[in-house]
């Protein structure tokens, strides 16, 4: 799953192998091997790579779907990746077993007063679904206030969010290409 996700870590953003290698201080052939599963990142390379990529390292420390059959397929909610912190502000758990796909779904917990204040800018369609609490999300330019049931999506457009409640609002994120 590790190989996997640094090897579609790396398609999202146009890098090469090469390119990556370069920045990581490592061979070619080393980071190819790491992204067919034939090498294994030691703690520091995962920092590297989570530097290199503006992911958490928590993200390459994956729960293992309990049957093989599962692998690649089910996450059970007691063994998603979470990523962020309660400090943050925001708290996301990856809902999709993992980056390899064409889009990426992650259950994102605002807490009440959070917000992301400069507008950010990705190369991707993105589209939610609040579950739960108040959200507010300002897309190109304009702001938008959503209740629990209200979704919403936008392609490459600079956004940015917060959290206008008292209590935690919950959203389902989908993100394509992914990009953590």
């Amino acid at each position: 799953m590790l190989a996997a996700d640094l090897r579609a870590l790396r398609k999202s953003r146009g890098l090469t192998l090469a390119e990556i290698a370069l920045k990581l201080g490592r061979s070619v052939g080393w980071v190819s091997q790491v992204e067919r599963g034939l090498s294994t990142p030691s703690i520091g390379d995962l920092r590297a790579f989570a530097e290199l990529f503006g992911v958490p390292i928590s993200l390459f420390f994956a729960h293992e779907a309990p049957l093989e059959a599962e692998r690649g397929v089910i996450v059970r909610s007691g063994r998603r990746r979470t990523l962020g912190t309660s400090d943050s502000g925001l708290v996301e758990e990856l809902l999709s077993p993992d980056l390899g796909g064409s889009f990426e779904m992650l259950r994102s917990i605002f807490a009440p007063g959070a917000e992301l204040a400069e507008p950010a800018t990705r190369p991707t369609e993105e589209a939610g679904y609040v579950v739960s609490g108040r959200f507010d999300i300002e897309i190109d330019g304009t702001w938008h206030s959503l209740n629990e049931g209200d979704s919403f999506r936008f392609d490459h457009k600079p956004f940015r969010w917060r959290n206008p409640g008292t209590a935690p609002a919950v959203v389902i994120w989908v993100v394509a290409p992914p990009v953590y």
